[in-house]
């Protein structure tokens, strides 16, 4: 067994254990492998142990990575911060996006977004710690955005994405992410709309993600390994 897929196996542990601790049940949880900065070997080799949706936060190398897979019918989601002269190649070849935290960019994704393909799915990023180097929208702003993004036909609008400032603490970690969780409520029952996802969670804090409702964790360094600068 490779390194990866051994990664692989004790991540999905991971969640299946926290999953048992939070009384959910283990599938309500997807993994998102984020293989960003790794090469397209690291991509094939958690391909191989089964693995099938994966992160990327720059879209030429993803690209470079989506012609490498073609046929193994891997899943590409946009993770990463987004300029608005770049979305067009994430709108032609993405399925998902978590990262929007403004209405412009909602706007040029769905007009690029190609007729023969699915609306892309796409979740607003909230920057839930107020961090100033952090991108996402205010958590009072989300309302504003999300009622943009549902305007847009070629976009489906399926629920929130956050960062939090790092913290060892769990407790803090878990006010983190239940601050996204009630907005999400307050959203769904103030304005009707229909969010099924919170895309939260990553390598030091994703069992605190799950006691907080993620439906999708980000693991990249757990997977792939540490990251050289």
């Amino acid at each position: 067994m490779s390194v990866i897929a051994s990664n692989l196996q004790a991540v999905l542990a991971r969640i299946a254990n926290a999953c048992r601790l939070a009384g959910r049940a283990p599938e309500s949880v997807g993994l998102l492998a984020v293989s960003k900065t790794w090469p397209t070997d690291g991509v094939l080799a958690a391909a191989a142990a089964g693995q099938r949706v994966f992160g990327e936060s720059y879209a030429q190398e993803a690209l470079t990575k989506m012609t490498s897979t073609r046929g193994l019918g891997l899943e590409w989601h946009f993770i990463g911060p987004l300029q608005s002269n770049k979305t067009r190649a994430v709108a032609e070849h993405f399925a998902w996006v978590h990262s929007i935290d403004r209405a412009k960019l909602a706007e040029r994704l769905s007009a690029q977004r190609p007729a023969g393909l699915p609306p892309l799915q796409v979740c607003v990023q909230v920057n839930v710690s107020n961090e100033a180097s952090k991108s996402g929208c205010r958590p009072e702003e989300a309302l504003a955005l999300c009622r943009a993004v549902v305007a847009q036909p070629n976009l489906s609008l399926r629920g929130l994405m956050t960062i939090p400032q790092p913290t060892d603490n769990v407790a803090a970690q878990r006010a983190a992410f239940g601050r996204l969780r009630q907005l999400r409520e307050d959203l769904r029952q103030t304005a009707g709309f229909e969010l099924d996802t919170l895309s939260m969670g990553m390598s030091d804090d994703l069992e605190a993600a799950v006691a907080e409702g993620a439906t999708i964790v980000r693991v990249g360094t757990a997977i792939f390994g540490e990251r050289t600068p």
